[in-house]
Parts: structure tokens; C-alpha cells; sequence
């Protein structure tokens, strides 16, 4: 990748977190939803933000001011969304199985925060045969159990375990992948890899099958301007052991995002009410700072180590 390609990527990342710090108030909790359609649904978007901001942290590659409203966003979440983590708590109340407050608490606890209540409630739920036993798909099983191991309890079961199970575990025909296996892919990666901390935690064959099919899989997503999928996909460029860092790819991206920062889902844009919006956009403007931080990284590493 170009300086000026660098430059691009970069900037791609700045403006989502502008957009996102603007919006922080847009990460809320619905206190009054029926717990019969999901009390916690809310809360993914939280834990979601907490990651994304741990990365740019951990890299090291953010500006000053980047690193100031990534902070900022993260004591609003805590303080005011999750209200200290006694939202969480209230959580795991409503849904006292449900794994998804663990997995909002984590990142925030990597980055300082702590609830020592509710940390009580997860050691406890988690050595259930009931928490074990719950059915959930090959690829959140492996993320729970990832998350697991980063908190510090044994992995039920290991992730070595469950990787097999997976869509990319079993590298099926690349030609048949569709939006819902794409998803199934990504999050194998991010969740080997811990979010890209580890490359080397994608095993030797996923990631020769990724370098393979993942410049076709770039493509295609970038034909049909499916731009919270195409981000994903960018981040396991940047997860692989030797990434391409597209800059094709990088350059229709970075070309859907708006003014403001916000980066539709697919193909423009949505309009109308602006908590609606902001459920729409959230994601990919979240995708979009995650894989601008990664390939920043990677390409300013692999300048590093270039001939002189």
C-alpha cells in the first residue's frame, strides 16, 4: 500500500469516530422493553463499541485526538449507558443465561472499568452445566469461549474444540458464500485471532484458504456495495498473517463514506428518523474504524521493515 493509500485508510477511521463520538448518545438502552423481544438486544451494540475501542488503543496508531474521543466514548458507555455496570447487572437479571453481558463486560473491564458484582454473577453462572449446555452456533460458541479464556475461566469447551465446527473450520466451496456465511467467517477470524491481536492464532490451512478466496470474496462485496460486509472482510485481510491491504477495495470504501463520517450498510445512505438511522449506520461505522486502525498498523509496520 501507497503512503497515499495509508493516508486514505487512516482517514477512513478518523471520520467514523468522529461520527461516532457525535452520535455516543445513540448508544442506548430500551429500560422498558419487554423482556419476551429481548431486553438485552441493546446491549450488543455497547460491547461491540468497547472492542472496536480497545483495538485502536492497543495499536497505537490513532492521533491524539482519535485516542481522546475513543476514551470519551467509552466513559459515556460505561457511566451513562451501562450506568456504571449496573445495567449489567439488571441484565443478567432479566436473562440470567444469557452470555451477552458477559461479553458487553469484558472489553470494558480489558480497558479498566469493573463491577466486582457482576463479576461474581459470571464465575458463578458460567460453571453451570446449564451455561454449557445452551445451543448456540459453532461460531458464537467459539467467541464465548475466547472470551472465557480472557477473563480468565476454562474455555467450555477449548476453542481448539469448536474451531472445526465452524463454516471456515471445515474451508467448504468458496463459491458458496452468501451475506449469513460471510458474517460466519469474519467472526471466526476475529475471535482466533483475538480481534487481530494474534494472527498466529489462525491456524496454517484457514489462513491459506483465506489468502486464497478472500481477493475474490473483496470483490464481489465491493460490486454490490455491501459496505458493513466489505469492512469486515477488510479486517480479516488485516488479521492474515501476510495481508494485502487492497487498496481497490480500500478506495470504494472509503469512497461510501459520508462527509460525516457514517458509513451506510449497503449501497446509499438510509433516511428518516435519526434513532433509526443511527441503528442502521452504528455497525458499519463501527466496522469502519476497526479495519481503518488494523490496516493503518499493518501497512506503517510493513513500511517499517521495507528496504531502504
Amino acid at each position: 500500500m501507497t503512503g497515499a493509500g495509508t493516508r486514505l485508510v487512516h482517514s477512513v477511521g478518523a471520520g467514523a469516530l468522529e461520527w461516532l463520538h457525535a452520535h455516543r448518545d445513540g448508544f442506548r438502552l430500551e429500560e422498558d422493553a419487554d423482556p419476551e423481544v429481548g431486553f438485552l438486544d441493546r446491549f450488543k451494540p455497547v460491547g461491540e463499541l468497547a472492542i472496536i475501542c480497545k483495538v485502536l488503543f492497543r495499536e497505537g496508531v490513532a492521533g491524539s485526538r482519535q485516542a481522546r474521543l475513543a476514551r470519551q466514548l467509552l466513559d459515556h458507555a460505561w457511566a451513562h449507558t451501562l450506568d456504571g455496570g449496573r445495567m449489567l447487572v439488571r441484565g443478567q437479571r432479566v436473562e440470567p443465561l444469557s452470555p451477552i453481558p458477559f461479553e458487553v463486560y469484558l472489553p470494558f473491564k480489558e480497558l479498566g472499568y469493573s463491577h466486582p458484582g457482576i463479576e461474581r454473577t459470571f464465575r458463578f453462572n458460567q460453571g453451570l452445566e446449564s451455561f454449557a449446555a445452551q445451543e448456540l452456533p459453532p461460531v458464537r460458541r467459539l467467541g464465548l469461549s475466547a472470551f472465557q479464556r480472557r477473563f480468565g475461566l476454562p474455555p467450555r469447551p477449548p476453542e481448539a474444540e469448536v474451531v472445526g465446527r465452524t463454516w471456515l473450520g471445515r474451508t467448504p466451496e468458496p463459491w458458496t458464500v452468501e451475506g449469513n456465511t460471510a458474517y460466519d467467517i469474519t467472526h471466526t477470524v476475529f475471535h482466533l485471532t483475538d480481534w487481530g491481536e494474534n494472527p498466529g492464532g489462525l491456524p496454517a490451512p484457514l489462513a491459506g484458504y483465506l489468502a486464497a478466496w478472500l481477493p475474490v470474496w473483496l470483490d464481489d462485496w465491493l460490486d454490490l456495495r455491501r459496505w458493513d460486509l466489505l469492512g469486515e472482510l477488510l479486517v480479516v485481510d488485516a488479521c492474515l498473517p501476510h495481508p494485502t491491504l487492497d487498496e481497490r477495495a480500500w478506495e470504494g470504501f472509503a469512497a461510501a463514506q459520508q462527509p460525516d463520517g457514517a458509513m451506510p450498510a449497503v449501497r446509499t445512505m438510509p433516511e428518516g428518523d435519526p434513532d433509526e438511522v443511527f441503528d442502521v449506520v452504528y455497525h458499519p461505522t463501527l466496522v469502519a474504524a476497526f479495519a481503518s486502525v488494523l490496516a493503518t498498523s499493518r501497512a506503517l509496520t510493513r513500511l517499517a521493515h521495507a528496504p531502504a
